[in-house]
């Protein structure tokens, strides 16, 4: 995947990190996840896209919060839903 970034990546002047590794809202219904990713905005943790309910991509629908960060250990990339940027840091 090329690399590319945005207005929204670059915006970015602190990381946000997990500060538990669990999708709270998965916890509430009883599932699982299969990873786990870290909203750039306010900080909240949720499962990705592979994962049955997606809840970050559902965060991104129902706030607009724009760029997300991988919060499994060793993976360190954003993605920017509004401009499908993703880079690697």
């Amino acid at each position: 995947m090329q690399q590319e970034s945005c207005s929204h990546i670059n915006a970015i002047s602190e990381l946000k990190t997990a500060t538990k590794h669990v999708c709270e809202e998965c916890v509430k219904l009883g599932d699982g996840w299969v990873h786990l990713r870290t909203c750039q905005e306010c900080g909240v943790t949720l499962c990705c896209d592979d994962s049955k309910n997606k809840h970050a991509t559902a965060h991104n629908h129902t706030t607009g919060h724009p760029v997300i960060s991988s919060a499994e250990p060793n993976e360190r990339w954003l993605w920017c839903y509004a401009d499908k940027a993703f880079v690697t840091y």
